[in-house]
């Protein structure tokens, strides 16, 4: 590998020095070696009080904020979380209705002609502008937690039309991210392309001549990795273990098999191929292949089958006690911190639990709790060796496309599939090829300063040399040329160009929330310095080489 002749191989020509990239890039690479960047919390008790941080905020706390909250500052956000406070700039935005959801934004576009029916046209795009150009951007930020938690890759349904049946489970999750999470399990349940994607869709009842049993592949998913998890939990997050020491299981075999009875005679609810209109609708419950026996499971039983079977099981699955721990822990990983502390979960679980008016499930209530927490908001936490997280690759992109005003003017939005690990991000939204996500929440790379510490780095797990490379190549092309025309407007930060200084500040803010340390921050001026910013093209140069250079960076990378 040689980072230096790699970083910036842009066939076109176009931009500057990329050799001016190579020490950002080394010290990414030793980041990814192991310790450089690490995760975590900072030391906080179980017993610290939330914290709403009210107006008015420095300009770097509001973009501190918005990096957890949005999928990318800019300069009018952190302006409006300043005037606003956190808890005013949260209140306007779970006030703040869609603009256009993912399937009318294909149907107005065009995307739903005869030529599409065995394709993905369309998915890509209605994904990435919604990201990065609507305003409901806690909406977004949430919607993309969820799609981690709450996994379907638009790869694994196997249906016609799936850019419709993936937009459609989207919506169901951007639709509920302010709602209830019990809602949250009815439309995952009810929907086309999760029951493609975990193979109950036309799941039948058990054929005692055949041997057949109904598919258990939604049922385990569900407690597994949407609900419950493996281990019994206390409500601070902590695995509860029993007397030989062992943790205790949350389900058995034959909870599995008993959810999985309750989750056959789902199908469509229209035979019409011919539209992608059926893949909108909820599933069904077709009689003659539903179980109406007797289904046990974690210590409930239900019989008579249909709808009312499917609410039981949701209905004790959602007040299991695991439930609120389990999924608070993972929306803070996906908002803040990769190893919140046993007080934080605890914290938001209790949110979790009652919103403080008896309801149970209240996202707003969730939500609050964590961005608001001492553990979020404390600016102590910037100076602990084991806070924040690894950004997801997806978040850089539209991080970037944010803050420099990326449009498409021919509403192309054509970034396409950035999953490729060799010359793309090795990420993208609605892309992962497997229910697991692109990475485990109990992730750590092994061998590395962070397991020996006990932490985990989910985001790790789709990092290393060649991923790193392809990101920077990837991001160089990005920054000076855009993609089709996806392109940055570049206009108020070149007005910054001749004062390095202000250049880097002013990038460090945007992007970073002032968060780079003052020997990064050294090194990027260092090189901007060294391009002119007398000739034509100079002024260009200088940004891009900022830009480049600060997104490079560990400090940038990881983001606390």
């Amino acid at each position: 590998m040689e980072p230096a002749a790699t970083v910036g191989a842009d066939e076109t020509g176009a931009g500057w020095n990329a050799a001016t990239a190579a020490p950002a890039l080394a010290l990414v690479l030793a980041a990814c070696g192991g310790g450089g960047a690490t995760t975590g919390t900072a030391p906080t008790t179980a017993s610290a009080p939330v914290v709403v941080v009210a107006a008015p905020l420095t300009t770097t706390q509001s973009s501190r904020f918005l990096a957890q909250a949005t999928m990318g500052a800019t300069d009018a956000d952190i302006q409006a979380v300043i005037t606003r406070g956190v808890d005013g700039w949260l209140t306007d935005q779970f006030a703040m209705a869609r603009a256009t959801s993912h399937w009318d934004w294909l149907q107005n576009n065009g995307y739903n002609v005869a030529a599409n029916i065995n394709a993905e046209t369309g998915f890509d795009p209605a994904m990435w502008r919604q990201l990065i150009a609507e305003p409901d951007q806690l909406r977004q930020r949430v919607g993309i937690a969820l799609l981690d938690l709450l996994v379907v890759g638009i790869s694994g349904v196997n249906l016609n039309w799936k850019q419709f049946a993936m937009a459609a489970y989207v919506d169901s999750l951007w639709d509920n991210a302010f709602g209830n999470y019990r809602q949250i399990l009815d439309a995952i349940t009810y929907n086309a392309a999760m029951g493609s994607f975990l193979t109950f869709l036309g799941n039948k009842k058990a054929n005692a001549t055949t041997g057949a049993q109904p598919d258990e592949n939604y049922a385990r998913e569900l407690m597994q990795l949407f609900t419950l998890g493996l281990y019994q939990l206390n409500a601070d997050g902590s695995v509860k273990s029993g007397a030989d020491g062992q943790p205790l299981e949350t389900y058995k075999p034959a909870d599995v098999s008993g959810i999985a009875r309750v989750f056959t005679g789902l199908n469509l609810a229209s035979s019409d191929s011919t539209t992608p209109a059926r893949y909108r609708l909820p599933l069904v419950m077709t009689a003659s292949t539903n179980e109406t026996g007797t289904a046990s499971f974690l210590g409930t039983s239900t019989a008579g089958g249909g709808t009312a079977a499917v609410k039981t099981a949701l209905d004790t699955i959602f007040a299991h006690p695991n439930i609120a721990p389990f999924v608070s822990r993972q929306l803070i990983q996906r908002l803040v911190t990769s190893n919140p502390s046993a007080g934080y979960v605890g914290r938001v679980s209790a949110a979790f639990a009652d919103n403080g008016k008896g309801v149970r499930g209240d996202m707003q209530a969730v939500i609050r709790a964590i961005l608001t927490d001492t553990e979020a908001r404390s600016d102590t936490v910037l100076a602990s060796t084991s806070a924040g997280k690894l950004r997801e690759p997806v978040t850089r992109l539209t991080g970037w496309a944010r803050a420099f005003g990326a449009t498409s003017p021919s509403a192309a939005w054509a970034i396409g599939d950035t999953s490729s690990t060799t010359t793309r991000l090795g990420q993208s939204p609605g892309r992962s090829s497997t229910v697991f996500n692109f990475f485990r929440p109990g992730y750590t790379p092994p061998n590395t300063s962070l397991s020996a510490a006990g932490l985990v780095a989910p985001e790790f797990q789709i990092t290393n040399e060649q991923t790193v490379v392809a990101y920077v190549n990837y991001l160089y092309g990005l920054i000076v040329n855009g993609t089709g025309d996806v392109k940055a407007d570049y206009t108020a930060i070149l007005a910054k160009a001749a004062d390095t200084q202000a250049l880097v500040d002013q990038v460090n803010l945007v992007l970073a929330a002032n968060q780079l340390s003052a020997a990064t921050v050294a090194s990027i001026k260092a090189a901007v310095d060294s391009i002119s910013a007398t000739t034509a093209t100079g002024p260009q140069y200088r940004v891009n080489a900022a830009i480049l250079l600060t997104m490079s960076s560990p400090d940038y990378l990881t983001v606390k």
